[in-house]
């Protein structure tokens, strides 16, 4: 089967990612840890004002972290939205806790806080929230809820480093944050990711976790004369040849983000009308919430829509996929999840939303996705 000519995402070299790599090559530590690292969490820390990073494998690697340092264990209850990556449901289920998945909101998709209060039990940990396309949730509200009631809350940022809510950066908010550098993302290494922190006291157990469950990092700062196991851990750290390819598109990040917003304000532009006359629904962008142009949607009137939609612009070599079947309704999700409510909104959108292509070299082929979206339009109106 042949590409597309336009796929959903292309990632791109954008700087000086080789020349790092070349540096990283011969500072002759290729292991996690090195120069490079320590580089791309110093960039992290004074981007998003946390108190401090780790940088990982991936995002799902940073989400397990959370969930280990925010003690979850068997039987916990972690609420959090069904219309998300596994990742997000995973990190808790494979620390024998049980999601507990309220329903979404229809403007921003992403979790209903006015929900989350309802769905807390005396088992419940933490709270842990999604911020749909670089759209932040209503983070005052959970985070007044999780400090009312002694919980944890935890921001799965993963496509949002960038996107603010009222003047704070994502991920500054959350007691822990996670964010993902994989190839689909804004900033992207491949596979990688990191674990915000935004509690001094919750940094050296996040270490030890980090290595292995070994005190390694005290180690090495000759705070003490020999290394062991000391807690839970697994390996989550990066080789130095991605922290270094990383370091070259985080050196872009201010003119990979107007690309990208300017991409998705193309797209609003122009389709605008389509919204306007019933046709279909583009993102919602709250007062206070400024978006980081992660990805562009379209709510069509109904599946079936959707799939003639989609069928369309793979004829004109377009690839517009839609996103998450939601959890609850997974073959794991009835396994190990249970619900808070009817899912009727999750249910909905999930359906219905079909994503177009935004990345950074994506020029003017903009305009022919643009072209195609309303000829498909202009073809269904005449049915």
């Amino acid at each position: 089967m042949s590409s597309p000519s336009i796929p959903f995402n292309r990632p791109a070299i954008v700087g000086n990612e080789l020349k790092y790599i070349e540096d990283a090559l011969a500072r002759k530590q290729l292991s996690g840890d090195g120069h490079y690292t320590a580089l791309c969490q110093d960039w992290i820390n004074e981007k998003v004002g946390c108190q401090a990073s780790l940088l990982t494998h991936s995002c799902t690697a940073a989400l397990e972290m959370a969930v280990i340092l925010a003690d979850v264990g068997p039987g916990d209850e972690v609420i959090m939205p069904s219309y998300t990556f596994v990742s997000t449901a995973n990190a808790v289920v494979l620390r024998g806790g049980i999601p507990v998945f309220v329903d979404i909101r229809e403007d921003t998709l992403n979790i209903d806080e006015t929900l989350v209060e309802a769905a807390i039990t005396p088992r419940t940990k933490a709270i842990m929230t999604v911020h749909y396309a670089g759209v932040c949730s209503e983070l005052s509200t959970l985070r007044r809820i999780a400090d009312d009631y002694g919980l944890w809350l935890i921001e799965d940022a993963a496509q949002a480093l960038g996107s603010t809510y009222h003047g704070q950066q994502a991920g500054s908010i959350g007691h822990l944050s996670a964010v993902s550098f994989h190839e689909t993302k804004n900033i992207t290494c491949g596979e990688g990711g990191a674990l915000l922190i935004n509690d001094t006291n919750l940094v050296e157990r996040a270490e030890i976790i980090r290595e292995k469950g070994t005190n390694r990092k005290r180690f090495f700062r000759g705070q003490v004369d020999k290394y062991s196991w000391v807690d839970l851990g697994s390996s989550f750290l990066p080789g130095e040849l991605n922290a270094a390819f990383l370091m070259g598109q985080l050196d872009k990040f201010d003119e990979i983000t107007r690309v990208r917003k300017d991409v998705c304000a193309q797209y609003f532009s122009a389709l605008e009308h389509l919204q306007e006359s019933g046709k279909t629904r583009l993102p919602f962008y709250p007062d206070g919430c400024d978006h980081n142009g992660h990805l562009f949607y379209m709510i069509m009137p109904d599946r079936s829509r959707r799939t003639h939609f989609i069928e369309h612009m793979k004829k004109d070599g377009i690839m517009t996929p839609f996103h998450y079947v939601p959890l609850h309704s997974a073959p794991a999700g009835r396994r190990f999840s249970r619900t808070h409510g009817p899912m009727r909104v999750t249910v909905d959108l999930a359906e219905r939303l079909v994503r177009l292509p935004v990345f950074f070299a994506i020029g003017e082929e903009s305009e022919k996705v643009i072209a195609s979206v309303k000829a498909y339009f202009q073809k269904d109106s005449g049915k």
